[in-house]
């Protein structure tokens, strides 16, 4: 239900639009006797004392509504709606009806919650944060800070029925394409696929908590979102990058990407200077590069790089916007290797298909868990990913200066 200062505000902009209305019929009121006084005057016609006092009348009613509509606006936007919060996965589970009817639950009893992907903020997962628990009344005139962005962000998103996907991946284009004179024989390009086959992939996650805390919905919610849902994301991170493929884990991108190789004459060059090599690469495959992806520890140093005469080259200690580096977003995340990098063209060249999306079951689990008044809250997902070209993805070690590799803890140079 909405709130009482939600429902305040939609009856004031009722009012206000009544008003509004008003004050436009008013006005063409006084339009028309306007003309009618126009043309008496023309034709110097007598203008009586009542047409006098219409006008006047009319004027002042006009007067008064504006000045209304104007008291109203200004009292609207000091006092604007408070947007409804984006749900979380917590949300959605306690303020289910599955969730609302589980007080009764028993032995043997598994309560499931479907989850609509599309309140958590669509399809690509735009916001991972646990979420506040109490929304904070929002002002328009604020900015707020951006969530950090994850691997999925940079992904096509998509879904899938089956347990297996077949990949069409572009292996060979020859472009023939050319001007021809009328007559000729049109050249023929090539394009060739080689079909693979992924598998679609679950990632889970339970825990154990007490009866009590069904009748706790708070508790519940901030389990769900600042445990559940945030482990099952950053093992999915882990997946899209590092995944082997071998049927039990995801076909990862960084197993499946180029390594770097200059293909500049450009002999010297900054880490900044290599990820954009790594963009020309990219580029030379066929594809634009949209995004990188680096160790929050390398793009710490990239923020922190300066000038001759210590000014920041990119950095802003008072910036909060979405990280970029040449025109394309950085997702800084642990799940990449220290010393490592990759650039890609990562909307054209992947894509997710998610067969379940997150859902969440609660059940007891066994005797045991009976008699201790326990149950278990299992978090879990399945999805796939489809890697269309690999020369679409670049990775490798970020040089130094003079193009030697660094040696940062666990890092091997490729």
């Amino acid at each position: 239900m909405p709130d009482v200062n939600e429902t305040k505000a939609v009856e004031l902009a009722k009012v206000l639009k009544e008003k509004q209305e008003a004050v436009n019929k008013a006005v063409d009121e006084v339009k028309g006797l306007g003309e009618e006084l126009k043309g008496k005057l023309a034709k110097g016609d007598k203008v009586t004392e009542e047409l006098k006092n219409d006008v006047d009348k009319l004027l002042t009613e006009v007067n008064g509504l504006k000045s209304q509509v104007h008291d109203m606006e200004q009292a609207q936007a000091r006092n604007p709606v408070t947007p409804q919060g984006k749900q979380t996965l917590g949300s959605m589970v306690v303020k289910s009806e599955q969730f609302k009817s589980c007080a009764n639950i028993s032995k043997g009893d598994k309560l499931s919650v479907p989850i609509n992907t599309k309140a958590l903020g669509g399809p690509d997962y735009t916001d991972y944060s646990a979420g506040a628990l109490v929304q904070p009344h929002v002002v328009s005139t604020v900015t707020l800070p951006e969530q950090r962005l994850m691997v999925r962000d940079l992904l096509t998103p998509g879904n899938t029925d089956s347990n297996m996907i077949t990949v069409p991946r572009e292996a060979v284009f020859k472009n023939n394409a050319d001007a021809t004179p009328e007559g000729w024989i049109k050249p023929e390009s090539h394009l060739n696929f080689e079909q693979e086959t992924v598998a679609v992939v679950t990632i889970a996650h339970w825990i154990k908590a007490t009866r009590q805390i069904l009748s706790d919905a708070s508790g519940l919610q901030s389990m769900i979102d600042g445990r559940l849902r945030y482990g099952l994301k950053l093992k999915e991170e882990q997946q899209l990058l590092n995944g082997t493929g071998n049927g039990v884990e995801i076909t990862g991108l960084i197993p499946n990407a180029t390594k770097f190789k200059n293909e500049s004459n450009v002999k010297e060059f900054t880490i900044i200077d290599q990820l954009r090599l790594a963009m020309l690469q990219v580029v030379l495959s066929g594809y634009s590069a949209s995004g990188h992806i680096l160790n929050p520890v390398q793009w710490a140093e990239i923020e922190m790089a300066k000038d001759d005469i210590g000014r920041y080259v990119i950095g802003n200690p008072q910036g909060r916007a979405i990280p970029t580096l040449w025109g394309q977003p950085v997702v800084a995340t642990p799940s990449m290797k220290q010393g490592e990098f990759l650039t890609g063209a990562f909307k054209m060249g992947a894509q997710i298909f998610d067969r379940w999306e997150m859902s969440v079951n609660i059940a007891f689990n066994n005797d045991d868990d009976f008699i201790r008044n326990m149950v278990t809250i299992l978090c879990e997902e399945r999805l796939a990913l489809a890697i269309y070209r690999k020369e679409a993805f670049v990775t490798g070690t970020l040089l130094g200066v003079q193009g030697v590799p660094p040696t940062p803890p666990n890092s091997e140079t490729n």
